[in-house]
């Protein structure tokens, strides 16, 4: 049986200021109004449909995500979306590929044939990536380790290369047996190695059978997996949630696939993908997913360009306008905004390292924050005051709590909430509004079917956010 794994880590630094640590960029909405991780669901969902014509590869009833504790409720928000169902097993600690990888096939039966693909790709020719995978399943039930490597078309230093021993630009679409792995290699090294011929774009994804994996990992990296084993041993298992124990997983060793296995390994092949793919991995990547005007330049959201030339704006709400620029990246969000030369765009993460170091909050964390319930966003805040926008999800509720630093009152701008106010428990409609004081148990519900959405100010000596004593709550969250 084919089952897809979705690798859904990443810290999201490369395309600040909209994607940070809070929210990396495979949750962020960027092509379509859909997140990558949206994308990624959507391209794998035609392989376990049964109208799939790729009979090698059976037909699975769901897709893994291996993704980070923090951002659970993103992966099931996206899997709800698309209606792809999931299995998510969240990792207690970032670990890299290599464990993420054994996680996953320690959660498979060993003849299962396991499809690695990163959440945060761009692949549009959705037939081609299915018969690109087609190719390699004979030879993955058979032993091997296939890997799946894109035909250059320039010179790239952001991309690793893989080195085959057959010229990747052969007639023949089919496994090739690997020569070795290239690290991202500078302007001229990268200029030599297309013209050789011979290289084709580290993808990233790879298909092998789960037993297979294992073996190799037993091999070339047994610590990883004698701890990935223990962990998934003491797992936890909530609901669509897999949680490996922490404790023996925190001890494990990380390391990229990559180094792990597929460097040390002598039976890995690679497979060419000839359609467009993009890792989307800078700013410079993402407006290449935008058509350009007759000048080059390209807008999403309010932008407006004039006397300018190859020029990028996203702009997240407000009008930004560019005048007289050239070779610009222009990204402005609600709390942060980045202008950069794109020849710089592969620096942007230097910028974050930088500003986190400075400890300022906007390097990691969003305005606007994602819950399991819904959002909030915090409008305007200062001594003694904060004002927030809370959206609530139909169905959903926040967590029956407590505050012993800051009152609340709360005014309905849309939908219908349902109040619990120490004993009391009322319904709220548009322009009614409450008080919470100081002390007073209280909850947020949404019984309607339209999302509820409610200003909130707070008041107070104290406003973070770890002035919350959760009493009860609906999401597994700590009380």
């Amino acid at each position: 049986m084919l089952i897809p794994v979705i690798l859904c880590g990443g810290s999201g630094t490369r395309l600040w200021p909209l994607s940070r640590k809070s929210l990396p960029k495979q949750f962020v909405p960027l092509i379509d109004n859909k997140s990558l991780l949206e994308h990624t669901l959507i391209r794998l969902q035609g392989l376990l449909e049964p109208k799939n014509t790729i009979k090698p590869l059976s037909n699975p009833s769901k897709v893994i995500c291996v993704a980070a504790e923090d951002h659970r409720f993103f992966v099931q928000s996206a899997s709800h979306q698309v209606g792809v169902p999931t299995s998510i097993i969240l990792e207690p600690v970032a670990k890299n590929t290599a464990p993420a990888m054994a996680l996953a096939a320690l959660s498979c039966e060993k003849e299962d044939l396991l499809l690695f693909c990163p959440a945060d790709h761009h692949i549009s020719d959705v037939q081609l990536f299915h018969k690109m995978v087609h190719s390699g399943a004979q030879a993955a039930n058979s032993g091997s380790i296939v890997t799946f490597g894109v035909n250059p078309s320039f010179p790239s230093t952001a991309y690793g290369y893989i080195e085959s021993l057959v010229k990747a630009d052969s007639a023949d679409e089919g496994p090739k047996a690997v020569k070795r792995f290239i690290e991202k290699p500078d302007a001229a090294k990268a200029e030599a190695l297309i013209l050789g011929g011979h290289v084709l774009w580290n993808a990233g994804i790879f298909l092998i059978k789960a037993d297979t994996l294992l073996h190799a990992l037993k091999q070339y990296a047994p610590d990883i997996l004698q701890s990935c084993e223990h962990a998934m041993a003491q797992a936890q298992v909530d609901g669509e949630f897999i949680r490996p124990e922490k404790s023996s997983f925190s001890e494990c060793r990380s390391q990229s696939i990559d180094y792990a296995v597929m460097e040390k390994d002598p039976n890995v092949v690679v497979v060419p993908f000839s359609g467009q793919w993009s890792d989307v991995g800078s700013w410079n990547a993402v407006a290449d997913l935008t058509s350009p005007d007759g000048n080059g330049n390209r807008i999403v959201g309010p932008g407006y360009i004039q006397d300018s030339a190859n020029t990028y704006i996203h702009a997240s709400a407000r009008p930004v306008v560019a005048l007289g620029v050239d070779n610009l990246l222009i990204i402005d969000t609600p709390d942060a905004l980045l202008v950069a030369n794109s020849a710089n765009a592969e620096q942007v993460k230097d910028i974050v390292s930088l500003l986190a170091r400075e400890g300022v909050e906007q390097a990691t964390q969003h305005r606007r924050v994602a819950r399991p319930w819904g959002w909030y966003d915090s409008v305007d805040q200062g001594a003694r005051f904060q004002v927030k926008r809370i959206g609530v999800k139909p169905g959903a509720s926040l967590s029956l709590q407590k505050h012993h630093h800051r009152a609340e009152h709360w005014i309905v701008v849309k939908g219908t909430g349902r109040i619990t106010c120490g004993e009391k428990v009322f319904l709220l409609t548009e322009n009614q509004s409450t008080y919470i004081p100081i002390g007073e148990v209280h909850r947020l519900e949404n019984p309607g079917s339209i999302e509820l959405e409610i200003i909130e100010v707070q008041s107070g000596s104290y406003l973070g956010e770890d002035d919350i004593v959760r009493l009860e709550d609906n999401y597994g969250r700590t009380l």
